[in-house]
């Protein structure tokens, strides 16, 4: 194990000394391919995505897909350490990306390496490592898909604190435009935006949708974003909010809008219908096999690229989900070690029983 730990953690290195922000990926993309070509490994490459396959890949045969993403969001300005310095220090390992997701893509390569020139296996595996993931991108893993073929679940590697993620919160993002008739405000006169939408606000902070997921709990509706005015002495005629929504499983975003279009007196607009909700049942194979390990099972608030995914996936990774986006991201050096050795044994029982 140790030369895959080695592999690992020098990959990672190198990719936090490389700036990878999303769009932007080519000069990691390049690194983890040449880790591949340095082993002998075929590289296919699409865009700044790169993926491979086992050496005993048979299209008769059922395929896993290992996938975590490359690309970095901006760092902030609290860092107080170099953020494209790997910095290790008191076991961990500091830079961006780090955490997210870098931990996980090198050990999901790790775990893709272990399992390469193994013949006979149940399922054939594919590694891919994408682009676009922090702004779902339609570069990153949509437009690979379609070049790998059937794909009959997947690992989809975050940090999750190696535990399993069974379900995921879609997103949507809605824009409202709120009419009014301007007027001076010295004189009564005009219909004041600011003050229609007083109902319409409060209507999204009261609402609660009546089905609520085991996993993923209540649809949750948040105003985040709200303009309106120009100048103090002139009534506005329009307000213009953003309301971010986190979907369960149990509604699509189709009948979401259709709800807030009936309820709100408001022109509604979604940015996008494609960052759907996702779940995995527990009586899945790669999820029964984590409760033998004895992982933990819980819904995860966060999206990524499974929810572009049609086929059952799984989220799990090294690494903890609050450390993302943060200053002096970091990852412990053994969290990495345990992540490969619990993919690993994950696939194992798998991987080495007859289909």
């Amino acid at each position: 194990m140790e030369p895959l730990y080695n592999t690992a953690i020098a990959l990672l290195k190198q990719l936090i000394g490389i700036p990878s922000f999303s769009k932007e990926e080519q000069e990691t993309a390049n690194a983890i391919a040449i880790v591949f070509t340095q082993k002998g490994i075929p590289v296919n490459r699409l865009q700044h995505n790169v993926w491979v396959q086992n050496r005993y890949f048979d299209a008769a045969k059922p395929t896993i897909l290992l996938n975590s993403h490359h690309d970095t969001v901006k760092p902030n300005s609290s860092y107080t350490k170099d953020p494209f310095f790997p910095l290790e220090e008191n076991g961990k390992l500091f830079g961006l990306g780090s955490n997210d997701a870098g931990g996980a893509l090198v050990a999901l390569m790790a775990t893709f390496l272990y399992f390469y020139e193994e013949q006979d296996l149940a399922y054939n595996v594919i590694f891919a490592a994408t682009a676009e993931e922090e702004i779902s991108g339609k570069n990153g893993i949509e437009c690979l898909l379609p070049e790998l073929g059937k794909i009959d679940f997947g690992i989809v590697g975050e940090p999750t604190l190696m535990q399993m993620a069974i379900a995921e919160k879609g997103l949507l993002v809605v824009d409202g435009i709120i009419e009014g008739i301007a007027g001076h405000a010295a004189r009564n006169e005009g219909l004041n935006a600011i003050e229609e939408a007083i109902p319409v606000l409060q209507w999204f902070q009261n609402y609660r949708f009546e089905k609520v997921s085991p996993t993923l709990g209540p649809v949750k509706m948040t105003v985040t974003m709200i303009q309106a005015g120009s100048q103090h002495n002139i009534v506005p005629d329009k307000l213009h909010f953003t309301v971010d929504i986190r979907t369960n499983e149990f509604y699509t975003h189709e009948e979401i809008l259709q709800t807030i279009q009936q309820q709100v007196k408001a022109r509604c607009t979604p940015r996008s219908l494609r960052i759907k909700p996702s779940a995995i049942s527990l009586t899945h194979p790669i999820v029964e096999s984590g409760l033998k390990l004895g992982l933990q099972t819980y819904g995860s608030p966060t999206t990524s690229d499974q929810a572009l995914m049609t086929f059952p996936t799984l989220k799990i990774g090294p690494g903890d989900s609050a450390r993302s986006h943060t200053a002096d991201e970091f990852i412990y050096i053994e969290e990495i070690k345990e992540g490969i050795r619990t993919y690993i044994h994950l696939l194992k029982n798998i991987l080495y029983h007859s289909i």
